[in-house]
């Protein structure tokens, strides 16, 4: 081997190194490949990282980020794989947070029901009705959670939508 060059593991890691390992963990968080603490973990000793090996050995568990130039050039079988499960979640995004908001009215009329020793006249259903036929209509037209996420693309790649 050469003097004038030191193997890859030890070439010393730069700041985009470092963010680029960030962003592959929290590629892998989201797809649920780790948890969270597990992520902390492995991200304080990214940002921590002298070395390109020290970096390789925090990712070298998990699959390349779609799209990486470390990505396998067969994609297809993964792709065809999540796909299901990806769609299934699209589908059910609008409806988590009439979920959560129908737990919480029912929670607090049963709680309010319980302390007037009788049932109490179901007043969520009013709310819960208008929240349903928007959820719906936002679940049918597709505009849900997944419009947030493209505004959100949109303003961040330095083409927002209001005037420079």
């Amino acid at each position: 081997m050469d003097d004038d060059h030191l193997p890859a593991e030890r070439m010393r890691a730069s700041d985009a190194d470092r963010d680029a390992t960030a962003e592959r963990l929290a590629h892998a968080l989201s797809e649920g490949r780790l948890d969270l603490t597990e992520y902390d973990e492995r991200l304080s000793a990214a940002m921590g990282a002298k070395t390109m090996g020290e970096l390789a050995r925090l990712t070298d568990d998990l699959p390349a980020a779609p799209g990486s130039a470390d990505a396998p050039v067969d994609l297809a079988e993964v792709g065809a794989a999540n796909t299901p499960v990806r769609g299934w979640r699209e589908r059910l995004e609008p409806w988590r947070g009439f979920a959560g908001i129908s737990i919480i009215l029912i929670g607090v009329w049963a709680v309010s029901s319980v302390g007037a020793g009788q049932l109490l006249t179901f007043w969520p259903a009013w709310p819960l009705s208008f929240m349903l036929i928007i959820t719906a209509v936002n679940a049918v037209s597709g505009s849900g959670g997944r419009g947030r996420g493209r505004s959100a693309e949109r303003s961040g790649d330095g083409r927002g939508s209001g005037p420079d």
